[in-house]
């Protein structure tokens, strides 16, 4: 497994997604997130699973086979992934991955780690700015983060 490591002057955000597709980007089957607006910001991601979970998303095979005998915590940061990008397939083109979704924009996430353990936080709409706390939980188990 490769270590994930902050550079100096880089910032960390988090992003809050509904489950199960949380736990499907913090495992690394899912490579993208669907987003209705473009996001310019670049960076690290605190993957955070919000309080709600899109039950018929797991009638879909795919993400039935992806969240297979896992747990789907809510409320809590799950990972840690780089957000490399962002795009939209034009119109007529196959989408980018099994995961996009026709007409939003697909933000390109890599270099992602699971946490070992959820942590307990609050998330909101948009990429937000994580408290110090809760930086410092992520580190205690991504020891490497920000090295």
């Amino acid at each position: 497994m490769s270590t994930v490591k902050l550079h100096d002057g880089d910032w960390i955000r988090g992003i809050s997604i509904k489950q199960p597709w949380a736990t499907c980007v913090a495992t690394r089957v899912k490579t993208i997130e669907n987003r209705p607006q473009h996001w310019s910001w670049r960076g690290w991601l605190l993957v955070h699973a919000s309080q709600q979970i899109e039950w018929p998303a797991l009638r879909l095979p795919h993400v039935a086979r992806a969240v297979r005998h896992r747990d789907l915590p809510t409320g809590a940061v799950i990972g840690v992934a780089r957000l490399t990008g962002c795009h939209q397939d034009p119109d007529g083109v196959p989408p980018c991955t099994l995961w996009a979704e026709p007409g939003r924009w697909h933000l390109e996430l890599t270099d992602v780690q699971e946490l070992a353990l959820p942590i307990p936080a609050r998330g909101q709409l948009g990429p937000w700015k994580p408290t110090e706390d809760l930086v410092a939980q992520v580190r205690q188990q991504l020891p490497d983060l920000g090295t």
